[in-house]
C-alpha cells in the first residue's frame, strides 16, 4: 500500500458559472481500519479560496499550518487576500522546496479570481501543477471520480445544479473505494456566499 493511500481520501473540485464546488470524504482510516468519520480535509484560506489536502493526514495538517502562516504574512504585508493563482504558486513552491523529503499530499486548490472567474488546480507531492477548466480530482478514489465527473459535468452550471452534480458524482465514486467514504463535505462558493453541506453516505 502506497503511503498516499495509508489514511484514504477523496477530493474533487468543479467549476460552474461564476462559482465553484469543492467536496471531500469524511473518513480517516489507518489502512483498512476506520478511525474517524468526521475528518476535515477542506480548509478555508479566505472567503473566495479553499484548499483540500488528500494523502497522509499528518503531512496534510503540517502543510496546512505552513500555508496559513504564509498567507497571514502576505495579508500583513500586502493588506489584501491572495489570488487563487498566487496561492497555487505558493503551494507549488513550498512542495518543491521539500522535494527530497516531500509532504505526502496532493493538494486541490479552488477559488474565485478576478471578475469572479473560478480557478481550480491540483498538483502532485513535489508541486507539479495541473490546471483544468472543468474539474480536478485527488485521493484514493480519483480514478472513479474522473469517470463520474467526466460523464456528469456541464459548462456554466448555476450553484444549485453544480452542488447536485458534484454530490452525485462524488457519492457514486466513493462507493467504489473502500479507503474513502462515510459521506462527504461539500462547499459551494459564489461571489456573495459560501454554502457548506454534509452529505450522508450509504454507510451512515
Amino acid at each position: 500500500m502506497s503511503i498516499f493511500e495509508y489514511n484514504g481520501s477523496a477530493l474533487v473540485a468543479m467549476v460552474g458559472k461564476n462559482c465553484f464546488a469543492i467536496a471531500s470524504d469524511r473518513r480517516l482510516g489507518v489502512q483498512l481500519q476506520t478511525i474517524a468519520t468526521d475528518f476535515q480535509r477542506i480548509s478555508k484560506i479566505h472567503d473566495r479560496l479553499f484548499l483540500g489536502l488528500s494523502g497522509l493526514a499528518t503531512d496534510a495538517q503540517t502543510l496546512y499550518q505552513r500555508l496559513v502562516f504564509r498567507h497571514k504574512l502576505y495579508q500583513l504585508r500586502e493588506e489584501r487576500d491572495m489570488k487563487p493563482e498566487t496561492f497555487a504558486n505558493l503551494v507549488s513552491a513550498i512542495l518543491y522546496e521539500k522535494r527530497f523529503g516531500p509532504y505526502f499530499c496532493q493538494p486541490v486548490i479552488a477559488g474565485l479570481g478576478d471578475e469572479d472567474k473560478p480557478f481550480i488546480c491540483t498538483m502532485d507531492s513535489i508541486g507539479a501543477k495541473e490546471l483544468a477548466k472543468d474539474f480536478v480530482v485527488a485521493g484514493t478514489a480519483s480514478e472513479s471520480l474522473y469517470g463520474a465527473c467526466e460523464s456528469m459535468f456541464k459548462e456554466n452550471m448555476e450553484p444549485e445544479e453544480l452542488f447536485e452534480t458534484v454530490s452525485q458524482a462524488f457519492l457514486a465514486s466513493v462507493d467504489g473505494d473502500c479507503l474513502s467514504g462515510w459521506g462527504g463535505h461539500v462547499y459551494v462558493v459564489t461571489p456573495t456566499e459560501v454554502k457548506e453541506r454534509i452529505l450522508k453516505g450509504r454507510m451512515d
